[in-house]
């Protein structure tokens, strides 16, 4: 015969079983809004909200949710698409180039003192799968495209949810979003974005490394390609290039610049988006997070993200 304290018992387990189903969509929702932003301190805050929004309905209406999993993506999608749209405005008022926001491996993600003195809670669910749809150069990409297009590619393209459900979240038609996600297609194939991993990368970046390092501006020449292009993002919040620096000689005379203004200057191989990238760090802290893409064994593209408020998830590693 049961009592009501086992149905108490009861009534709390399947509680704690749908706090957890809902807390368990948050690595989803931080993978899917970091795409669709290129910005994980502002994918953490579309989780945030998206979470504040799901707590401020009364319980009788997220009981009456029949997949909380689908409603949270629903109003993730919805947010990032809004903040997409007011993202444009603000990066024509931001200093310099913007690059999307760096991201480490697993292994390298902060636990401890972050750049600025901060600090960032060890969460395995805010950590974003490192796969071929965050490496730079396709981050790049999604960034030239309009924001109904963005979310439609991602959410089909990337997480394959149908367009059915993309509807919903963009306030189009199935039929729309499915030619929404075909253009950012077109987008994506023009821009001849590598769909996988360039082998030999992580040597060529390790001798892109020792020939920094050396001042070896002639191997440094060699290692780059004759039209290679370097972009620096550093927010106005620290010193960078305000505009693209194209050509390998010039990028190569840049970099010894750049040593020869910070003695001491260390760099280190790490990983950058799922692919072999450099750090720079000075006097401990890390300043420079510089992403590769690679063509015929040089280097034809160069990320150098300066700016600090898009370091916070890297480790300041002294002991390397």
């Amino acid at each position: 015969m049961s009592t009501s304290s086992d149905a108490d018992a009861a009534a709390d387990a399947d509680a704690d079983a749908g706090l957890d189903a809902i807390v368990g969509e948050r690595g989803h929702l931080t993978n899917l809004a970091y795409r669709l932003l290129g910005s994980l301190a502002e994918a953490e805050d579309a989780v945030q909200e998206t979470y504040a929004r799901w707590y401020a309905m009364p319980s009788r209406k997220r009981e009456a949710v029949e997949s909380p999993g689908a409603w949270l993506t629903t109003v993730a999608g919805r947010i990032c698409l809004d903040l997409l749209g007011s993202a444009r405005a603000r990066r024509e008022r931001y200093v310099g180039e913007w690059v999307p926001e760096p991201l480490p491996d697993r292994t390298e993600w902060i636990g401890g003192a972050a750049v600025g003195g901060g600090t960032r809670p060890v969460d395995p669910a805010d950590r974003v799968t490192l796969d071929e749809s965050v490496n730079m150069a396709f981050l790049v990409v999604l960034e030239s495209m309009t924001p109904a297009e963005r979310v439609a590619f991602i959410l089909h393209d990337v997480f394959r949810y149908p367009f059915a459900e993309i509807a919903r979240i963009v306030g189009r038609t199935p039929a729309a979003c499915r030619q929404l996600a075909a253009s950012a297609r077109r987008r994506v194939s023009a821009a001849q974005v590598p769909t996988a991993a360039t082998p030999g990368q992580a040597p060529l970046v390790r001798h892109f490394k020792e020939a920094w390092e050396a001042r070896d501006i002639k191997a440094l020449v060699g290692l780059l390609a004759p039209d290679a292009t370097m972009i620096a993002d550093g927010g106005g919040l620290v010193g960078a290039a305000l505009r693209p620096v194209e050509g390998g000689a010039r990028i190569a005379e840049y970099l010894i610049q750049i040593a020869d203004r910070a003695p001491g200057l260390k760099l280190l191989e790490r990983s950058v988006n799922g692919r072999p990238g450099l750090v720079a760090q000075h006097t401990g802290v890390t300043v420079t997070v510089a992403a590769f893409e690679l063509a015929d064994d040089r280097v034809t593209r160069i990320w150098a993200v300066r700016n600090p408020e898009k370091l916070g998830p890297w480790v300041a590693d002294e002991q390397n």
